[in-house]
């Protein structure tokens, strides 16, 4: 039974309502229209709705008021519903990851974490095509699980990268599931954090004996539940497997630094590097042959990404930070860095140890800080040796940067961009551009 009859099944007959009318609702809509099998299709999003002819649109205020008229509400991943329907409307949710990891008729290696998902999930994918793997990435890489459903059947194993809001509503976990790490962010999408911890657990909940589970060392230690499935534990000179001493070690294998040919930065990646490397080996590959493929892989944009030298500083964007953590790993890949850019919208993540890490850091001479969150985080930054500069914009950051820095600069903001910026995308591109000006 095709992925497609596995669909038609489950919505047959069904009033549908789309909630949520981006990227990922346009294309339910358009799967929904192919299915042609449904009993009503209907488009609720705050914003006014264009390209749902011959459906029944709720927008503006109160678009989500009638969702308890449907048998199905397709959720796209950025609606937060928090608290503000019922237990009996969420029980109706569900979304195209979980139906992907339901229907999909091959292997699924699901990745997630607060962050490095995007470049653990790209190794996976790298790693399977080198090997030979008929393979395809999807997910909140940039490709709705669903869009490609066509093509599961001829794959190997599909990569998809689940983010915290695809993962809340499922209620099937992948073959291969990997657990990076889960610390505050998106606080504002969630009641609190053990609610948005609880998302990022959803990738093993659903799993069996047979499936296997990646999970971070520290957060196995800390879990309520025992996960079902095979566990290997991943850390930083911990676990089953990850780093030590500059090298990746996958429980009884050890490869030294001067094996490991990468052009990614930091120890953090290491550990990305290990885990992908496992999950690689968990479905069908040879680590051997997945590391002599290691240095062909390029760094996404906006992680650690070099951008240009000006008069013999080096500028790096590092857009994707949007947490503290992220900082700090961006200072430990860059020990020598004396400027670094922070700031932007305040979710109220604690930046204590952010600042902590900073006052330590004798390297680091020049602060730029941007609105909002970055003037909370600068006022726990005491250290006499930096150098604290405010900044309207990222049009005077930079100008701040160029005047300031003498080896380095980092833009690695610690927070998230809505409300200057569409997404940390358009904060890396201005960022970028300004340099190249």
């Amino acid at each position: 039974m095709s992925i497609y009859d596995k669909l038609r099944d489950f919505f047959c007959g069904k009033s549908v309502v789309i909630a949520g009318f981006g990227r990922e609702g346009r294309s339910t809509l358009e799967l929904l229209r192919e299915l042609d099998c449904c009993k009503k299709i209907s488009v609720a999003d705050k914003n006014p709705v264009e390209g749902a002819e011959g459906c029944e649109v709720y927008s503006g205020e109160g678009y989500l008021s009638r969702l308890d008229e449907y048998d199905i509400i397709m959720k796209a991943p950025g609606l937060a519903l928090k608290n503000t329907v019922s237990e009996e409307i969420k029980s109706r949710i569900t979304c195209q990851a979980d139906l992907f990891l339901r229907y999909c008729p091959t292997k699924v290696i699901g990745v997630t974490g607060t962050k490095g998902k995007s470049t653990t999930s790209s190794l996976i994918y790298h790693f399977l095509s080198s090997c030979g793997k008929r393979t395809m990435l999807i997910g909140n890489i940039g490709v709705p699980p669903l869009m490609r459903a066509k093509e599961f059947e001829q794959a190997d194993a599909v990569v998809c990268e689940l983010s915290c809001h695809q993962l809340e509503y499922v209620k099937a976990s992948p073959d291969i599931a990997v657990l990076l790490n889960v610390f505050p962010e998106h606080l504002d999408h969630y009641v609190d954090f053990d609610d948005y911890r609880s998302a990022k657990l959803n990738i093993f909940r659903y799993q069996g004996e047979n499936d296997t589970l990646i999970i971070n060392d520290g957060l196995y230690k800390e879990l309520s539940e025992s996960p079902k499935a095979h566990t290997v534990t991943a850390g930083i000179s911990a676990g089953d497997i990850g780093t030590r001493d500059g090298g990746i070690f996958l429980r009884d294998m050890y490869y030294p630094a001067d094996r490991i040919d990468t052009r990614l930065k930091g120890e953090h990646n290491l550990y990305n590097i290990a885990i992908s490397l496992y999950a690689a080996k968990a479905a069908g590959c040879d680590p051997d042959e997945c590391l002599r493929a290691l240095g062909d892989f390029s760094p996404l944009e906006h992680r650690l990404e070099y951008v240009c030298t000006i008069k013999g500083a080096e500028y790096i964007n590092d857009s994707i930070s949007t947490a503290p953590e992220t900082a700090i790993a961006a200072l430990q890949a860059y020990p020598d860095t004396d400027t670094l850019i922070i700031g932007g919208m305040d979710r109220g993540v604690s930046y204590t140890p952010l600042a902590e890490f900073l006052n330590a850091d004798l390297a680091l001479k020049n602060l730029i800080i941007l609105p909002q969150s970055g003037v909370r985080a600068a006022r726990e930054v005491t250290a006499p040796h930096i150098n604290k500069l405010f900044a309207e914009d990222m049009v005077e950051a930079v100008r701040l940067a160029k005047e300031h820095t003498a080896v380095r600069c980092i833009l690695s903001p610690a927070a998230a961009s809505y409300g200057t910026y569409k997404n940390f995308e358009e904060r890396g591109r201005h960022y970028k551009s300004l340099l190249e000006k």
